[in-house]
């Protein structure tokens, strides 16, 4: 071995390598690796993707499989690369390497390899490795659990791909790179062997719309709180991909009333459609202030049958920008839409509008009972361009007007990661374009994807004015849950512009707090005009708004009386004397334009003495409540501690067939471990 360095050492430097030596080269390792294949039958060692190693090698190796582009252009590639490649080639040219003897390894000399194949064996690495997500998923899926994953995968880094080059974006840990994506780990949270431990993507570009947490207000000179209902659940997404990534949510991203509404609750049902809401309230102690209470409002909407829901117009438009090309977008979306159209029938109807650059029809409005048909539109889908947001919305209604159903569902299901930047690009202008087009019966839903580029303050004033709700789907467990599970609340209204106004009493109650709901504040006199929109709720939604409220005369008052205010004259009726509070509730039918009223008075009757004795559902609702505070830096909670919620949400966990609160005690855990 010693007389083989020293003739190394000693031999000449090596020739620069032709073309001819680098076709040669070329040839030898693929018909090697065609050799292999066919003696594969008997794997060594164990599957790949039970491989005995650390964790922080599996997360590296998988991290590594979905950036490889990165490492392909960077200098530690040409640092390890270029040199092996040039000694292998020296050696080949040489014959010192041994070689299989079925392989012919000496193409005849000074050929000239055809353009074709100098393109395919150009050192353009980045170009080489240009494969979609889509592929490693089924990569993985396919050969993983027989140990030839790692091979098929090596095989796929030097497939040329045509799918349109991007400048890369992060991909979000937390996502699944597709459909049944391996390794799967707890449903909860999708695919966490893909989290990235190495370099969290860059969050800083996200945009949310910045709310002042709502203050204290005195029943002496502000009696009255009014506000449209929320029942979308995008901010508990939000949140819990960051905690997952070991980031402390940006406190503008945590809308405590979506952490809230995030879960199903068992509220006392309405029986019949023709009152569309139940309304519960229930007072108990307040867990983080012993001077003050909580008033929860809780709203169970009227759950339609299957069989009696209306037929649906969907028209999916589709972000396919250059923004969405990373495995968290666009082919966590191709799956979630797979997803959805298992939950529909074949007399709802699906078309499919793209947008990058310019708006495009890919599919014209199709029966889903044509299920291969749609399958092999969204499976066309890929990535490339810059966003007319405004105009792909232009396109989406129109194709739902033209297969629009009298008396069904019509919606327009946006999915994208927010980034409008052609066109009507600001906020306003897509709020009055929303606006224009909802007059016609026609909804809009928004559903988020992707980090570092998302504009969620966008996708809520969409949702918002679109009278449709905002989801954001970080993971296909999350996707499953928005789309099929809640499938009738998502896509199927009972009432359109819902608005609560709570009134209370002076006699009774000094102070209130509403907890959450900033962005969806209204004036007092909002609530009686019929011109003003608001929130809608869909078949089965419930819909939670907790107060804090401080009784009068007790020691947590925060605001002193008024020095000129003279003691009112008039003595409140006999029958309101009992009265805490009195909750009013205003809705549309669907197809309606005249507002309906539904009323609640609130007594002793409805609080409870001790808050462990309070219904569960409230408990748990109280704990979300106090989690949400915490992490947007309430003030009242500060000296509240993690631990003390977590007691909360745990006694009160009760049934959790979908593990979604097993999922919130873990999201508990680690804001509680990052704060400190």
């Amino acid at each position: 071995m010693t007389d083989e360095f020293d003739r190394l050492r000693n031999s000449p430097p090596a020739p620069k390598p032709s073309e001819a030596a680098r076709s040669r080269a070329l040839s030898a390792a693929m018909q090697a690796f065609d050799a292999e294949e066919k003696n594969a039958d008997q794997t060594q060692g164990t599957s790949w993707l039970r491989r005995q190693s650390s964790i922080l090698n599996r997360i590296w190796s998988n991290n590594m499989i979905t950036r490889h582009h990165y490492l392909a252009g960077s200098a530690l590639a040409t640092l390890l690369l270029v040199p092996s490649a040039a000694y292998l080639t020296f050696e080949l040219t040489r014959g010192s390497l041994p070689v299989a003897t079925e392989i012919s390894a000496s193409p005849p000399a000074e050929t000239p390899a055809p353009q074709a194949q100098k393109q395919e064996s150009s050192p353009d690495v980045r170009q080489q490795s240009n494969f979609t997500a889509d592929e490693v998923a089924r990569s993985l899926n396919s050969e993983g659990a027989s140990g030839g994953g790692a091979k098929r995968s090596s095989q796929m880094l030097a497939k040329p791909s045509t799918v349109p080059m991007v400048e890369p974006v992060s991909p979000s840990p937390a996502a699944p790179l597709a459909s049944g994506a391996a390794p799967q780990a707890d449903a909860r949270y999708g695919n966490i062997a893909t989290l990235d431990a190495i370099a969290p993507p860059d969050q800083g570009r996200d945009r949310f719309a910045n709310a002042d947490t709502n203050p204290v207000k005195s029943v002496a000179t502000d009696p009255v709180s009014t506000f449209s209902v929320d029942v979308d659940t995008a901010s508990y997404s939000i949140v819990r991909r960051a905690l997952l990534q070991g980031l402390i949510p940006d406190p503008d991203s945590v809308r405590v009333e979506e952490l809230v509404n995030y879960f199903p609750y068992d509220w006392p049902r309405p029986q019949s459609a023709d009152t569309p809401f139940r309304t519960t309230v229930t007072m108990t102690p307040t867990p983080w202030n012993t001077g003050t209470q909580l008033m929860s409002v809780a709203i169970k909407g009227y759950d339609v049958a299957p069989s009696a829901a209306p037929p649906a117009n969907l028209v999916f438009l589709i972000d396919v920008s250059g923004s969405m090309n990373a495995p968290d977008k666009l082919p966590l979306l191709k799956s979630a839409f797979r997803l959805l159209l298992g939950k529909l029938r074949p007399e709802d109807k699906v078309s499919i509008v793209t947008y990058a650059g310019s708006a495009g029809t890919v599919l014209e409005p199709t029966s889903a009972g044509e299920r291969e048909k749609i399958l092999n539109a969204i499976d066309t889908l890929q990535p490339g361009g810059s966003t007319a947001g405004a105009e792909g919305i232009e396109a989406a209604y129109s194709l739902a007007r033209q297969a629009f159903i009298k008396n069904g569902v019509n919606r327009v299901m946006l999915a994208t990661d927010g980034d409008f930047n052609i066109g009507a690009s600001s906020d306003e202008d897509l709020k009055r374009l929303i606006e224009d087009r909802r007059r016609d019966g026609i909804y809009l839903s928004v559903l988020g994807l992707g980090q570092g580029n998302l504009n969620d303050s966008l996708m809520q004033t969409l949702a918002q004015n679109g009278n449709g709700t905002a989801a954001y789907i970080d993971t296909l467990a999350e996707a499953q849950k928005a789309l099929v599970e809640e499938a009738g609340s998502t896509l199927f209204p009972i009432a359109k512009d819902v608005k609560i106004q709570v009134e209370f009493n002076p006699d009774r109650i000094a102070e209130y707090r509403l907890i959450g709901y900033e962005t969806r504040a209204l004036r007092r006199e909002d609530f009686n005009n019929d011109r003003v929109d608001a929130g809608d709720i869909g078949s089965g939604h419930t819909v939670t708004a907790i107060y804090e409220v401080t009784p009068k005369g007790s020691e947590a008052v925060l605001n002193d009386p008024l020095r000129y205010r003279k003691p009112s004259a008039e003595t409140p009726p006999a029958s309101a004397s009992d009265e805490l509070a009195f909750v009013k509730i205003r809705y549309k039918q669907p197809d309606g334009d005249t507002s309906k009223l539904i009323t609640t008075a609130v007594t002793q009757a409805n609080s409870v003495g001790d808050f462990n004795a309070a219904p569960q559902d409230v408990r748990f609702a109280t704990a979300v409540a106090a989690f949400g505070q915490k992490l947007r830096s309430t003030q009242a909670l500060d000296a509240y501690s993690y631990g003390s919620i977590l007691d909360i949400a745990r006694n009160a966990r009760g049934e959790d067939p979908f593990g979604y609160r097993a999922g919130f005690l873990d999201l508990v855990r680690l804001a509680d471990t990052l704060k400190h």
